[in-house]
């Protein structure tokens, strides 16, 4: 297991049991990462928050800080854990399930606050047009409510709640917000902060996209 991947598979696990594992060090951009996205599709690194506002935000200052290796432009999926939960459930440790195969730009990034044991992330999923988008976030919405009529569905996502555009799930002290917006769909997780958080987080971001 890589390390992104095993700090996934710490942060997806901090999800569902609201246990959280603290690592030290300077966040890490992978190498080579494309400086921008391709021609006629929005850059999602345009559109996701910095650290100072991520730290502004959930009140944590200094003390949020992102947790390395957890800064990055491609998709982890930890099938460790995603090969043993339903089908329906994989998106909680697969970010192909979650976004898809047709994204054309991505970026997520996760930060720690440890004196509240909170782990906050960040992501956005660009693709082609809005109706590949809307695919996207279809498949993942018909997945999560799937998932959450299963026989694990209560520890994974817990209470479900959306519409054509949003869905959010809380499996206990955490949850998952997603937003479709144009030709971008928005990841925002949590563990520990208040939903209010996550709210003004995702708020955020949608208001620097552009359309929709």
């Amino acid at each position: 297991m890589t390390l992104r991947a095993g700090l996934a598979c710490c942060a997806a696990a901090a999800l569902l049991t609201g246990c959280t594992q603290w690592v030290d060090g300077a966040p890490l951009r992978a190498l080579g990462e494309p400086p921008y996205s391709p021609p006629g599709i929005v850059d999602v690194d345009q559109v996701m928050l910095t650290q100072a506002q991520i730290q502004a935000i959930t009140g944590g200052g200094q003390d949020v800080t992102i947790i390395p290796s957890m800064d990055g432009k491609s998709m982890v999926d930890v099938e460790e854990l995603a090969k043993v939960v339903p089908r329906d459930c994989r998106f909680v440790f697969a970010e192909t399930d979650t976004f898809g195969t047709d994204v054309e730009d991505f970026h997520k990034t996760s930060f720690q606050y440890p004196p509240r044991r909170a782990l906050i992330s960040e992501g956005a999923a660009a693709y082609r047009d809005d109706a590949t988008a809307q695919q996207a976030f279809n498949a993942l919405s018909t997945a999560v409510h799937r998932c959450a009529d299963g026989s694990m569905g209560a520890g994974l996502v817990g209470d479900v709640d959306g519409n054509t555009e949003s869905l959010r799930t809380r499996p206990g002290r955490c949850g998952r917000d997603y937003r479709l917006k144009a030709s971008v769909l928005v990841e925002v997780t949590f563990c520990a902060f208040p939903e209010s958080v996550s709210e003004i987080v995702m708020t955020n971001i949608l208001n620097k996209i552009p359309g929709g």
